[in-house]
């Protein structure tokens, strides 16, 4: 309590941790509380793109647009390891959008945002090309293949986290803001542990209300602050298959209402399918993709696929709620997917309440949250922008690095299998010596937990990246869920229970280590 923090961020997904880093790194003194786990809400359940957004170009989002895909590129030098260029396929579907209006579409998505390193579009013939071979025969002709990148969502926020906390910040997760009050012109929040039920109060200048699709419930909590703007809840559903073709693009698909499905190459072995558009009314943390949306996601790629995709196919499904600022839009699919902020000032202290968003654009979104908040804040230590010049933790290397880091994880490492010194590369970057140490054997590296999970990374992601259950492990760290089994999930638990130390000296030993 006698600490006086410059910035409480309520809210640990993509938007609040990028404030988070951003504030830190310019000398504020920053605390930001989290309900669940990191990028427990929205920011996880994402289509994995890092991307512009053609099909705004439709709904006159240019500003939008162009903003996405010069931060595509941004993010894509921030952090090479969890993001990689990607080429989509669009097919051309006669009786849908014409081929000139795709082609203009592609241009202008081509040229609006300047694409520096990501290859251009380019025409394929369908009938020739190995990308129309898992097509229809005889269906599809024509199509287009343009750049964007992927991303592994749930790691950009843990790692955006890690540098804030890096640079000072203090990252508390299971920590509910059960209540908010102003007391003599400064923000006290009292926290609600998850797991104990014990009770803190943490203190600030200014309040950033990065709630998500809780964003209202967190204005409830006695901010004193009735919204003006409304969020409207869009549900969005994915389910992932079996690997359904042997090359390394994407697939954009149309259908006749209007939406757009990708078909994304996943975790090496598996496809990636989404996603749905439909308003969501209830808790968003009870959200789950639906039979309708699982048979519709299904129905919408076997129009194109020349082997069709069954519900029985689906090995993993999961639903997200987009928190979209609600502009009226008839239908979800056209409701924007611009950022809004409202800032108050009740009782005189500074309240920001951020609708929308999405995760390409959440470091712009973290600059301008900033820049309102600039009168109230005092940091000065490092200037505006640098955070799309700084690395973010394990991505200090060439965007090209990757393939050279594999090998010399192989070279330091011989017991290392090529798939294991892959992933760790990709998912930790010029970090992954750090799980590995001196080790000499794969059984320096502890007990295996299968997939190539070993003691060693498991406590790694306790101590440095806030991970406290093997969900957190299995499926934001990293998405090992796909490959082990319930009980070898249930072993990684019992192993967690057995070995879970206290959380302050977690917290001591991720605030403000290099």
């Amino acid at each position: 309590m006698d600490r006086i923090f410059d910035l409480l961020i309520i809210g640990g997904g993509v938007n609040g941790c990028g404030i988070a880093r951003d504030a830190a790194g310019r000398g504020n003194s920053v605390f930001l509380c989290e309900m669940n786990d990191l990028a427990s809400g929205t920011s996880s359940w994402s289509t994995k793109l890092v991307h512009g957004g053609l099909r705004y170009l439709e709904y006159y989002e240019f500003r939008l647009v162009r903003e996405a895909l010069i931060e595509r590129e941004i993010l894509w030098g921030i952090a090479p390891h969890i993001i990689r260029p990607l080429r989509f396929v669009l097919p051309h579907h006669d009786g849908l959008r014409p081929a000139w209006l795709l082609r203009l579409g592609l241009f202008l998505y081509d040229h609006i945002g300047g694409r520096h390193r990501l290859p251009p579009t380019r025409s394929v013939d369908l009938a020739r090309d190995e990308v129309g071979k898992p097509l229809v025969p005889n269906r599809y002709h024509k199509g287009f293949e343009y750049s964007d990148c992927f991303v592994d969502d749930a790691r950009l926020v843990v790692l955006t986290a890690r540098d804030a906390a890096n640079r000072g910040a203090e990252i508390r997760t299971r920590s509910r803001a059960a209540e908010i009050r102003q007391v003599d012109g400064i923000w006290e929040v009292t926290l609600e542990n998850a797991v104990s039920g014990e009770r803190s109060t943490v203190r600030g200048r200014v309040l950033v209300n990065a709630g998500g699709p809780w964003v209202e419930q967190v204005l409830a909590a006695g901010s004193g602050v009735n919204a003006r703007a409304k969020v409207r809840l869009v549900q969005g559903s994915h389910i992932v298959v079996r690997k359904l073709y042997e090359h390394d693009r994407a697939y954009m698909f149309q259908n006749s209402d209007g939406r757009i499905v990708f078909v994304i190459p996943y975790q090496d072995d598996f496809t990636l399918i989404g996603t749905t558009d439909r308003d969501y009314h209830g808790d968003p943390s009870k959200v789950k993709a639906t039979t309708e949306e699982i048979e519709y996601l299904c129905t919408s790629v076997s129009e194109y696929l020349a082997k069709p995709v069954k519900p029985a196919d689906v090995v993993w499904d999961y639903a997200g709620v987009r928190p979209l600022y609600d502009d009226g839009a008839s239908e979800a699919k056209a409701a924007t997917r611009e950022y809004v902020f409202e800032l108050d000032l009740p009782g005189g202290a500074p309240l920001l309440s951020i609708y929308g968003g999405k995760i390409t654009t959440h470091r712009r979104l973290a600059e301008e949250a900033l820049e309102k908040l600039g009168p109230y804040l005092k940091g000065t230590k490092a200037r505006e922008g640098w955070t799309g010049e700084a690395p973010l933790p394990g991505g200090d290397m060439d965007v090209s690095a990757i393939p050279a880091l594999c090998a010399e994880l192989v070279r330091d490492y011989p017991f290392l299998a090529a798939a294991h010194a892959n992933r760790l590369a990709h998912a930790y970057g010029t970090r992954a010596s750090r799980i590995l140490g001196s080790a000499k054997s794969i059984s320096d590296l502890g007990q295996s937990f299968g997939a190539s999970l070993t003691e060693a990374e498991v406590k790694y992601l306790l101590s440095q990246e806030w991970a406290c259950t093997a969900e957190d492990i299995v499926w934001r760290r990293s998405k090992l869920g796909l490959r082990l089994t319930s009980q070898e999930i249930a072993t990684l638990e019992s192993w967690i229970s057995a070995h879970r130390v206290s959380p302050e000296p977690v917290l001591a030993a991720t605030g403000g280590q290099p």
